[in-house]
């Protein structure tokens, strides 16, 4: 009589282990598949295999649950995986399970890169997010551990401490939060929105004004003179004529020439080119 010990039972082969119930043998199928021509029988017997495997796909997708995005849509993007994986796979490199976990895992985690971002955030920094994340974890390990420091996160991870920090600011940046949100409650509840700043118009007039200084420097004094009391003392250009004893046209005429060359050296300044003569 053999009694199993340790030592005494016998070895499974390595081929024939299935690490989970939702692995199926289908060996025999897929060499079927790899040998069949387009058709009908070879999508019959793909369909086959979908169904066979979906459930391990449904496991996979069960262990990203809980990060903002339903967990049918999770099964969704890992039964394409699947199909992708059923595509590529060649039988004659192992076993199927093998090569499809890691094929339907890296299809949730695309989706979660590509189309779970309420913000748009660069690869680069998604990619710092990734790990800023794994290096907080390892490093809060330990029960009671304390939350890490932008700096004991960058000595953990290498990464600068402004790199932890965008990081770290990665990590909210799969929700956001509506302007309309209530920040305090009551009768004097106010929203997001009302904490926010809006455009001030007279930032253009203060620009206008200093870039305007310098050419009313340069202008003659007369000419100075009249625009001081056509624009600031409210004056007609008949009354400036008067008290200067020239003419209303020829008021006029220094009125728009040298508003004329204000604005044009203004400009200058501000786009950098010479003033038109």
């Amino acid at each position: 009589m053999l009694v199993e010990t340790p030592t005494t039972r016998p070895e499974t082969p390595a081929a024939n282990r299935r690490r989970h119930d939702d692995a199926p043998d289908t060996m025999e199928r897929f060499g079927r598949l790899a040998a069949l021509p387009d058709g009908p029988e070879r999508e019959a017997l793909r369909d086959e295999l979908v169904t066979a495997w979906l459930p391990m796909a449904h496991r996979i997708a069960g262990r990203f649950r809980d990060r903002g995005e339903s967990l049918e849509d999770l099964r969704q993007v890992a039964a394409l995986g699947l199909v992708k994986a059923i595509d590529r796979f060649d039988p004659e490199r192992g076993a199927f399970e093998s090569y499809a976990v890691p094929t339907i895992t890296g299809e949730v985690k695309r989706h979660f890169r590509d189309r779970m971002w309420a913000l748009r955030v660069p690869r680069r920094v998604q990619e710092l997010r990734n790990k800023v994340r794994v290096a907080r974890r390892e490093l809060t390990q330990a029960p009671g551990s304390p939350e890490p420091s932008v700096a004991a996160l960058a000595a953990h991870t290498g990464l600068t401490e402004d790199e932890v920090s965008a990081g770290m600011e990665a990590l909210e940046s799969f929700s956001t939060l509506s302007l309309d949100a209530e920040l305090s409650a009551g009768d004097d509840g106010y929203s997001l929105a009302d904490t926010l700043g809006a455009a001030d118009g007279s930032y253009d007039t203060v620009i206008d004004r200093e870039s305007a200084k310098s050419g009313l420097r340069r202008l003659p004094e007369r000419e100075r003179a009249i625009l001081y009391m056509r624009f600031f003392e409210d004056m007609t250009q008949s009354r400036i004529a008067d008290q200067l004893g020239i003419s209303q046209m020829h008021v006029s005429r220094l009125i728009s020439r040298s508003c004329a060359r204000v604005r044009d050296e203004a400009m200058g300044e501000r786009t950098g080119r010479p003033p038109q003569n």
